[in-house]
């Protein structure tokens, strides 16, 4: 039995330090309006296409500003950040997006696998993560649940 107990309990430490954090706080911009992306020299260019590309999907027409371009240059505005790191194959780690409106916070989203350690589901697609934090930033996904008439508990 102690042995049991034992064996538990360690692999309960063991993969409670494994998670992986998504958090999204919806932004209020919408179709029709224009998103200024202030970009990042530091994260792959591949993140920004995939970015810019899930954002003309949802009808946000976009821009890239240069680093450095200040958050009012224009109305709504977002930064974004991401990091790869090597663990058996190269992956998306880190991804962050933050809309701002007139300066101001209006949205963000997150996602966080730097401490997935054992964690298998971090190795996921980056273009189909960033295409979902994009979605969840925009409502997308609650909008579709809507006009299909699912819900979520």
């Amino acid at each position: 039995m102690y042995k049991k107990f034992s064996f538990l309990f360690a692999s309960v430490l063991l993969f409670s330090g494994c998670s992986i954090q998504q958090a999204v706080e919806p932004s209020s911009v919408s179709s029709g309006h224009e998103l200024c992306i202030i970009e990042n020299g530091n994260v792959r260019e591949g993140f920004l296409n995939e970015f810019q590309s899930s954002l003309s999907a949802n009808g946000i027409r976009n821009k890239v500003l240069p680093a450095g371009a200040s958050l009012v240059d224009c109305e709504w505005t977002a930064t974004y950040n991401a990091r790869w790191t090597w663990d058996l194959a190269l992956y998306m780690s880190f991804a962050e997006i933050k809309v701002y409106r007139n300066g101001a916070p209006d949205g963000s989203a997150l996602y966080d696998s730097t401490r997935g350690g054992a964690n298998m589901s971090k190795f996921i697609d980056a273009e189909t993560k960033i295409r979902e934090l994009v979605d969840q930033l925009l409502k997308k996904t609650a909008l579709l649940q809507l006009a299909s008439g699912k819900t979520t508990a």
